[in-house]
This record gives structure tokens, sequence and C-alpha cells, in this order.
């Protein structure tokens, strides 16, 4: 069995701590090839405290260490280097593994040899979760706008399709293994996500770790590389309501101008169709294609809650980034993180 380092970072994570914990101690998984590493960026609500509580509980070893640049792109480049396992799976402290068999299943594909990484292909619906996650679920990513542009990773309920990025695919049984071409790959990498340590080590440098930077130039390297996606999901405890959802949008944009300004991103973002982006602008403004959207989603998945909060997560999604990137024209900074937490 080859061995396994969690990768997670933390702040203030209380509030999915504990379903964190639970599930990834019911793996069958060998515990004594597992190793958890957490990147705490300061947390103040307990999660210190209760982490140290889980080291002493629980029989796989438990390493915590500080991110004092408190993002989860900071957080995975500190525990990635403290990881010392042959495999590193970023796994955020808001996600929640399914099933007891959820690892050895994710793990299975690295028996073929091109296979560099894999991960889930869908995130879990639960009934039992807020209107906003089941949503994120449901169309299988947390930005709607990702549906527009084609480049997400995990099964949609609207399209029918996990990505329609061009690949080449092959159905292994329990996954899929994919060639992507080295020009365009989707935003894979992160909730889930298993990957070679000593490639992701080789592919990446500085305080902040973009996995879809990493993936993007081992394929460049090497365009034989295949990744894996197990025909399995993941639960992602996205967010819990709508104002949690614009601040996270929010953080998402200012992040996303302030490192582009810095040369810190490789991933060719502009090569995502600018007239993909016009068309999520021309949909939110007539709102007759969002809607036509929501009815195809509740033939497919009937959740009456979800699919009405389409149109709005769309419109929250087009103004969010709209005002964020006009104020990007004239100052660009990373997010506000002093209240930061999932």
């Amino acid at each position: 069995m080859k061995t396994v380092s969690i990768v997670t970072p933390t702040y203030n994570s209380m509030r999915t701590l504990e379903d964190y914990m639970s599930a990834i101690l019911m793996q069958d998984y060998p515990h004594e090839d597992l190793e958890i590493v957490i990147a705490d960026g300061g947390s103040a609500d307990g999660t210190i405290r209760r982490l140290e509580q889980y080291q002493s509980e629980c029989d796989i070893p438990i390493h915590i260490c500080k991110n004092p640049l408190k993002t989860a792109e900071a957080g995975k480049a500190v525990g990635v280097r403290k990881a010392v396992h042959e495999i590193v799976l970023l796994l955020d402290s808001d996600n929640i593994i399914p099933d007891p068999h959820w690892m050895t299943r994710m793990m299975a594909p690295f028996e073929e040899k091109e296979i560099i990484a894999s991960e889930p292909i869908e995130y879990t619906y639960r009934k039992e979760d807020s209107t906003i996650n089941r949503y994120c679920a449901l169309i299988g990513m947390n930005d709607p706008l990702c549906m527009f542009t084609g480049n997400y990773d995990r099964k949609c309920m609207i399209t029918g399709k996990w990505t329609t990025v061009p690949r080449e695919e092959i159905d292994r049984g329990d996954y899929l293994s994919i060639r992507f071409r080295a020009d365009m790959i989707p935003t894979i990498g992160a909730n889930g996500f298993f990957m070679k340590r000593k490639e992701l080590l080789e592919n990446f440098e500085g305080d902040y770790l973009f996995d879809i930077d990493v993936l993007w130039e081992l394929f460049l390297k090497d365009p034989q590389l295949r990744v894996a996606k197990v025909k399995t999901g993941i639960v992602h405890l996205f967010c819990p309501d709508l104002k949690t959802f614009k601040r996270k949008q929010n953080r998402r944009v200012m992040d996303f101008l302030y490192f582009s300004e810095a040369k810190g991103r490789k991933y060719p973002w502009g090569k995502v169709g600018k007239y993909k982006i016009l068309l999520f602008c021309l949909s939110c403004i007539t709102i007759i294609p969002l809607l036509v959207q929501s009815i195809i989603g509740f033939c497919r998945k009937p959740d009456w809650k979800v699919w009405l909060m389409h149109p709005v997560m769309c419109w929250v999604t087009l103004w969010v980034y709209g005002t964020g990137t006009i104020k990007g024209l004239f100052h660009k900074e990373a997010a506000d993180r002093s209240d930061w937490k999932q």
C-alpha cells in the first residue's frame, strides 16, 4: 500500500472539524500508512485545542504547523513541504469523506503507470446540507461562471457532463483515465485531490501552492501523463448561506486579481474564451437562459429550493466579479482575512 499524507489548511474550522476527522478515522485504508498535516492560519475558535485532543485519541499521526499567510494556497505549500509520505491528499477542512472505502478507491488508479493524480468525479449531494451546499453539489462547482466557461471538473446536473475541456478519456471501470491537451486543463486540484508528492514538490516554489498551476506545468513537460477521475464523490460544505457565498466570491476575485498582477499565477486563464464570459453576463441580464437551466436541473434532480437559487447565485457572482474587476483596475490587493473563517 502506498503511504498518504493528508494535507489540510485550517483557519477557524470548528464548524466542520468533527465531521472532517470522523470521516478520516472511519477509512478502511491502513491507518499506519497515513498521516495528517494541518497548516493552521492562527485559529482562535478552538480548532487547535480540538486537534491536540485528536492527537492523543486517534491512531493516525497528526502534525500541526503554522501558516502565517492564512490562505488555503499558503497552507497547502506549508503542509506539502512538511509531508513525508509518497502520495499527498489535498483535503480541505470543509471536505467530508463520504464512505469508509473512499480512500482505497481513490488510491487504486495509481497502479496505472502514467497516472499522476486522482480526484472524485462529483460532489456528494446530501439532503441535510444547506441549500447553497446542495446547489454547489448538483452543479458540480462552487462558481456558476465556470459552467459557462466549461473548465469545471465535477459532474454537473445541468450540462450532464463533468467537464467540456477537450481530452482523451478511457473508462477503466471504477475510474476514468484522462489525458488532457497541454494547453488547457479543467480546474482540477482541490477538494479531495491526490497527487504524487515528489512531482508536487518539484513543480512549485514560493509561499503559495496553486494546484492547477502545478498540473498545467506538469502536462506541458510530459503530455503522456494522465489524471484519474474516480466514480465517487466528496462532500464540500462550501458555505451555509448567501452572505458567506458573497464573501467567498469576493475573496476569490480579489485574490485572483492580486496574484495575477504579482505574476504569481501560471495557468493561462486568459485562454478561457471571453465570449463565454459575455454569454454568462447576457444570461444573467435576460434571465431566460438561467430559468431554462434551472428547469433542466430540476428534471434531473428534483430539489426546487436549489434550482430557484440558480439565478440568484449567478446574479450575485456577476455583481461581485463585476464590481471587483472594476475596483481592480485602480487598485489590486489580497482580500482582507482579519475575520476569515470556513
